[in-house]
């Protein structure tokens, strides 16, 4: 599901969103939403700098949008950006398996354990040229 950023007029692709309510859709083709709640992103050496500078400024202009999680890929480790109250943004980070997120919004505890399971992370060691 893309989502549409009115103020800015950007158009993204979050891995996952969670809409609370009816989603309100850009037109008849209902393939875009402009009202998500939480929005999570698997960062990627190709994506990170972008998901953590230009997508953040543009996601913070959504009015529903309570909560923003950004995932690492080669290790543990969670960003929580949440709005709190007085529209001010809080960021939060979870690092390793005992490590959990609470997303207010949705009433609902992010284990990491259960984000990384079967998750095979490689060594420094594998990275080691060979000779």
């Amino acid at each position: 599901m893309r989502v549409k950023i009115e103020e800015t007029g950007l158009n993204t692709y979050p891995d996952v969103l969670v809409i609370c309510g009816q989603p309100q859709f850009t037109d008849t083709t209902r393939d875009t939403v402009t009202n998500p709640i939480v929005i999570i992103k698997v960062l990627s050496p190709s994506t990170e700098r972008y998901a953590r500078g230009m997508n953040v400024h543009h996601y913070r202009t959504i009015e529903t949008l309570q909560d923003y999680l950004l995932l690492a890929q080669d290790k543990q480790y969670i960003e929580h950006y949440s709005r709190r109250e007085d529209g001010e943004w809080v960021l939060r980070e979870a690092i390793g398996s005992d490590s959990n997120i609470l997303i207010a919004s949705i009433d609902y505890t992010l284990l990491l354990q259960d984000v990384y399971d079967k998750v095979d992370f490689a060594s420094d060691e594998d990275d080691l040229p060979l000779g």
